[in-house]
């Protein structure tokens, strides 16, 4: 418990400052958070970074009754694209992940010590991708989608009892479409995530499966530059002959704010409040988006 509120109190803390430090800004119409959602794409000539963070840690899973010794997964994730063409329907980029675990019963805060060598934590870069958005209907530019092919960078997926990511390949498929509802202030956005995990099966427990992880998101906007929100994601892995299955079902909420015309911060957190073959854990997210 004292892991978890340290989380918190840090999680909370650089939320608060960051947007501290743009609160004396007067609110203008139509902020990227607003109108620029993930299902839509950006111009020519201009450019989307996300630098995305996500702390993982658990201290129960569906494998044992109780608590368990504590395991923290970090993952750190930068996405830049560019856009191609003149009318709006073509994005190209690359994703490059980066990984801390720590396990243990270590404090979660301690994936961020980096100390890779010793028996008990693992991290480095583990994977890239290159990846292309496009809108596949002329006259429905709020609903896109994102194909990305994930190469792996890791020699083994575990050392020492040290998971850190799939050694495999993965090509990634994300369905977005948004829905903003009369008078600006409510906005539905919905995600199907599909992910084909293919490579040895020795090499990976994911290898030769089908991840699906539907989601819903539900914003509120008290203004164009600041809106809160729930979530709803599902997942299921689909064994395609690696004779394993998974699933996991998590609930949460955040929030956005608009910092400046060209960067924004977003803050989430979510629950696994069931699953199968699972960590029942938490994860604190908290990331900076700038287009440009």
């Amino acid at each position: 418990m004292k892991s978890t509120k340290n989380i918190v109190t840090t999680f909370l803390l650089l939320f608060a400052i960051t947007v501290g430090f743009a609160q004396d800004e007067d609110d203008q119409g139509g902020s990227v958070i607003q109108t620029l959602t993930p299902s839509k794409l950006i111009g020519k000539g201009q450019y989307d970074i996300k630098w995305f963070n996500n702390l993982y840690t658990q201290t129960e899973s569906t494998f044992t009754d109780g608590d368990e010794p504590r395991q923290t997964f970090f993952t750190s994730t930068v996405e830049a694209y560019t856009g191609v063409g003149n009318n709006k329907r073509w994005n190209l980029g690359v994703i490059l992940e980066f990984r801390s675990n720590v396990v243990a019963d270590r404090d979660a805060l301690e994936v961020f010590q980096f100390d890779g060598e010793s028996n008990t934590a693992r991290s480095g870069f583990t994977s890239f991708a290159p990846s292309v958005k496009f809108v596949p209907l002329k006259n429905v530019n709020n609903f896109s989608i994102q194909s990305s092919f994930f190469i792996p960078l890791v020699d083994n997926e575990t050392e020492n009892g040290v998971f850190l990511d799939q050694n495999g390949f993965i090509w990634q498929n994300r369905f977005f479409y948004d829905y903003t509802f009369p008078g600006n202030k409510f906005q539905l956005f919905t995600e199907l995530n599909s992910e084909l995990n293919f490579g040895k099966e020795e090499d990976s427990f994911a290898n030769n499966s089908l991840r699906l992880t539907p989601g819903v998101f539900f914003s509120y906007f008290p203004s164009s530059k600041f809106t809160v929100l729930a979530l709803a994601q599902h997942s299921e892995l689909v064994d395609l002959g690696n004779d394993f299955d998974q699933s996991f079902t998590a609930l949460g909420g955040g929030a956005k704010y608009q910092l400046t015309n060209e960067l924004n911060i977003e803050a989430l957190y979510t629950n696994f409040v069931d699953g199968r073959n699972t960590g029942l854990g938490e994860t604190f997210n908290i990331g900076l988006r700038a287009v440009f």
